[in-house]
């Protein structure tokens, strides 16, 4: 009997209680509020960023393209005029952009990245981001 109460008395059940479990839940809660802002801020201007710069990446092959051709008329992606009738993507097969026009004169290149749109008007236009299509 000695030794059936002494195992009794030794066991000793161990866990948490439920006051520690709501301080860890707090602590998880604070940290998130803190973490989640702060990651989509990196985001949005990650987005940005990548618009602007598939833009500015393909202002060489646009000026490329008018040196050869004459004029910015049948300026594409993937078809143009002679002799770069393979378009943008001929001249570098990395561009990246959504949107494409152009006129004899000008043009208006534009990528999207998530919900900003990256775009220049050119000639001699300034890159920008805006959350709305402008070509």
């Amino acid at each position: 009997m000695h030794s059936l109460r002494h195992r009794f008395d030794a066991r000793q059940e161990s866990g948490f209680t439920l006051i520690e479990l709501l301080v860890v839940l707090i602590i998880i809660g604070v940290l998130l509020a803190i973490a989640v802002p702060s990651y989509l801020g990196f985001k949005d201007r990650a987005q940005k960023t990548a618009a602007q710069a598939n833009v500015r990446a393909a202002l060489p092959a646009v000026e490329a393209y008018y040196s050869d051709v004459g004029s910015y008329t049948g300026l594409a992606l993937t078809t143009g005029n002679a002799p770069d009738t393979t378009g943008l993507q001929g001249i570098d097969a990395g561009i990246k952009l959504t949107k494409i026009s152009s006129t004899a004169t000008t043009y208006c290149v534009q990528d999207q990245v998530g919900n900003w749109y990256g775009y220049v008007n050119g000639p001699g236009g300034t890159i920008a981001v805006d959350s709305a299509s402008h070509c």
